[in-house]
């Protein structure tokens, strides 16, 4: 069966540039295009997240490190984008791959329509076969308007087209639950995480002097592509045909899964507790660039790290209110509030306990649930996310009065909801159950399972 998937491929600074002499790694970002190519020949649609304008500006301009005033960074970006996109422009002319360029920043989607918009056009890009390659619009950006690194641009992308993987490539394998550059002989590769929340890697790898993320901003990545349904990969950049014959593996994986379920038979796991059929041969992806197979368990797909994604993801609108959009300040709510929130009713003014920050009318804020209506408000949790229908000013006057009093307390009444139900977004918080590995395992499965997952066949290893 030919399934057309969507994968998101994000390269960071150190994937594009030479940290030392910032030449650009043209053997890498071959094989990339390569890989590109050959999985938009099989029929899927690709988008690239490429950073690497400033790196690139280094090495035109001959300076020796990144500056850090503002305005020297942002002339630099716009030195760079011209050369980041003529590179790959030239790169994909090759193969006569099109490409679009599209430079995003986080007041380009705080408008529905203009989100709705960035949604249509990529859409649109990829029904035409063209690869659009993201990157941040680094030239404009500030601290208040940016994503904070292409790590989060890249799952906000994955998230707006509804993407089916994200592969974040950085210069390791995948996750490990110590540094294996300190620890080579006791460092254990995580290959499959369930559960974020129970995730215990070492993170302390800052990224490259070029880039702005990190070990923890890919992690952080996970958490947002995940909670829209996508599945997200941390693997080496340096080996790009690793994509191809990831997403192979875990398509095999499912055709199998759906095949048992069909048959109503359970997989036969071998003495290494793998299931038989771990290598299904049912495939949708094409190779491109070189993999790395692991010689000694042929049927493994190359060291990685792959979240899972959530069962019951969220979509759009929702999506859009959680992560595509900056909040100005902070709604606390009282337990009774947060229980009609999740029950689909509207916010009431009524369950507000006090407001944080300043902000106006339809601006997006934090919703934070308070354990009781006396305490501290360093005690609350945050939930979600509203767009409100009031300012700061006008909520904190009508905290705690029934909706029939507003228009006593203002003088008018926009609405007796403080926010619609359609404006709120939650944030999906479950119990844990985390899977504790042996200490003899050489791979490990971190997260939480519930009955047999046929689909994780083949990555749990000798539980």
């Amino acid at each position: 069966m030919k399934k057309h998937l969507t994968i998101v491929i994000k390269l960071g600074t150190s994937s594009i540039v030479d940290e030392t002499t910032h030449f650009p790694l043209l053997s890498t970002l071959s094989l990339i295009v390569e890989t590109c190519v050959a999985l938009r020949h099989a029929g899927h649609h690709i988008i690239l997240c490429s950073s690497g304008a400033i790196g690139l500006a280094l090495h035109q301009l001959g300076l020796e490190r990144r500056p850090k005033e503002l305005a020297k960074v942002q002339a630099l970006a716009a030195v760079g984008q011209c050369k980041l996109m003529s590179m790959w422009q030239q790169l994909f002319d090759h193969v006569r791959q099109p490409v679009a360029q599209i430079l995003l920043t986080r007041n380009d989607i705080a408008d529905r329509t203009q989100y709705r918009n960035a949604q249509n056009t990529l859409h649109e890009l990829l029904v035409m076969g063209i690869i659009p390659i993201v990157n941040e619009n680094d030239t404009l950006s500030v601290q208040e308007i940016k994503f904070g690194d292409n790590d989060t641009l890249s799952a906000i992308t994955a998230g707006m087209v509804q993407a089916d993987y994200l592969f974040l490539m950085t210069d390791v394998d995948c996750l490990y639950d110590k540094n294996p550059r300190k620890y080579p002989e006791t460092a254990v590769p995580i290959e499959v995480v369930e559960d974020i929340a129970e995730l215990d890697a070492d993170v302390s790898s800052a990224g490259s002097s070029l880039g702005t993320g990190g070990m923890s901003t890919k992690i952080v990545a996970a958490r947002l592509a995940t909670a829209a349904g996508v599945t997200t990969v941390i693997t080496k950049s340096s080996k790009p045909g690793n994509v191809a014959a990831i997403v192979r593996h875990v398509e095999g994986q499912k055709a199998a899964s759906r095949s048992l379920e069909a048959s109503g038979e359970l997989p036969v796991r071998t003495s290494n507790g793998h299931s038989s059929h771990a290598a299904s041969s049912e495939t949708t992806v094409v190779d491109g660039g070189s993999s790395t197979p692991r010689s000694d368990e042929p049927t493994l797909p190359p060291l990685h790290t792959r979240f899972l994604p959530d069962p019951h993801p969220i979509r759009d609108r929702y999506f859009w209110l959680l992560h595509g959009l900056a909040p100005h300040g902070t709604v606390y709510i009282d337990a009774g509030a947060h229980g009609a929130l999740a029950a689909k009713a509207g916010l009431l003014p009524v369950g507000i306990v006090d407001v944080a920050g300043t902000f106006g009318q339809q601006e997006c804020v934090r919703i934070s649930v308070l354990p009781n209506r006396e305490a501290a408000l360093s005690e609350a949790e945050e939930v979600g996310r509203a767009l409100v229908n009031y300012s700061s000013v006008e909520i904190k006057r009508i905290r705690g009065v029934r909706s029939s009093q507003i228009a006593d307390v203002l003088g008018y009444a926009d609405s007796e909801y403080v926010a619609w139900r359609e404006s709120v977004a939650l944030f999906r918080r479950e119990m844990s159950r985390p899977v504790t590995p042996s200490s003899d395992v050489k791979r490990m499965s971190m997260g939480r399972l519930s009955g047999h997952r046929p689909e994780l066949d083949g990555d749990l290893g000798t539980m």
